[in-house]
């Protein structure tokens, strides 16, 4: 435990300037994807048919890919689910067919070259259904990221808060621009990972600023750069253990949970790491970047708490 309790004198400030430039190559990089590529939305947001089936033994996938397509289902999407004797198959609405004829139709058609196949489950969702889904996650991103403007405005002070909010808008950019880049499945549950992702980088770099505030009002002799520098490293422990529990939990979700929650895992995983690392940088650093200084300090010091001046 003595590790822990070491306080680390890393100058974390002095490489702001390169993780400015990383930050915005990575923000460029992913706003360029989603603007010419968008996302690979799944079949909650676009509609269409998912049908779960089983071979008898180990299915490759570009002979099942190929038999889609000889019965005329080019758009197919297709992947093992779990096991590799499991496929999932994305089918897109059909304009001619019901869902049910549809799913009926790919069945047979995969069953005629495999006829020990089992079809082990049919979901089917609305082109209505997935368009009101679409717009009721959009409106869910943009209403937390509101709320949490508010929040943050009210708890700290202008700069720090537009850095809270910098740090958000930078995690959630880049992780939206991870799914497209890769063309990953855009689903609900990845949805669900990217408000999930949100609340852990509030609350990283909530705790961060929290004790920069608490710094700003004991150290008076020293600069906003200082005062940062050390009220980072005083959370640095505790912002990696943090952080490495919680990945070691995505990684065994990633790796044992099934192909269901991949998607979900991998959201998580790249959240946790950018989360992380905006609250060490981007936050302070875009503080900083908007005048974060001495002056700022004299407003914390009206407040009147820990008059005490110290070195």
């Amino acid at each position: 435990m003595q590790f822990f309790k070491k306080t680390t004198r890393i100058d974390f400030m002095s490489q702001r300037k390169l993780a400015m430039f990383v930050s915005i190559f990575l923000i460029i990089v992913a706003i360029g994807s989603l603007a010419t590529r968008g996302l690979n939305f799944g079949i909650d947001f676009t509609g269409g048919t998912v049908l779960e089936v089983g071979y008898p033994q180990s299915a490759v996938l570009a002979d099942v890919r190929s038999t889609l397509a000889k019965g005329g289902y080019d758009g197919a999407s297709v992947q093992h689910f779990g096991t590799s004797k499991d496929v999932i198959v994305r089918i897109p609405p059909s304009d001619e067919l019901s869902n049910a004829e549809l799913s009926n139709r790919v069945f047979a058609t995969l069953k005629n070259e495999t006829p020990e196949v089992v079809n082990r489950r049919i979901e089917f969702v609305g082109p209505q259904v997935g368009e009101e889904l679409t717009q009721q996650g959009g409106l869910a991103l943009l209403w937390a990221l509101f709320g949490i403007l508010i929040y943050v405005f009210l708890r700290f002070s202008g700069k720090m808060a537009v850095g809270s909010v910098a740090a958000l808008a930078h995690d959630v950019i880049i992780v939206l621009g991870f799914f497209s880049v890769l063309q990953l499945d855009f689903d609900l549950t990845v949805l669900a990972a990217v408000l999930a992702v949100i609340g852990y980088s509030l609350n990283d770099t909530i705790v961060v600023f929290d004790r920069i505030r608490e710094n700003f009002r004991r150290l008076r002799k020293r600069n906003a750069v200082d005062a940062i520098n050390i009220s980072i490293n005083e959370m640095l422990s505790r912002t990696l253990i943090t952080s490495l529990t919680t990945i070691l939990v995505l990684l065994a979700l990633f790796f044992l949970g099934g192909e269901l929650i991949h998607n979900f895992a991998s959201a998580l995983l790249i959240g946790i790491l950018i989360g992380t690392y905006s609250s060490i940088y981007v936050a302070s650093t875009s503080a900083l970047a908007l005048g974060l200084d001495k002056q700022d300090l004299k407003k914390v010091d009206k407040e009147g708490v820990d008059e005490t001046p110290r070195s």
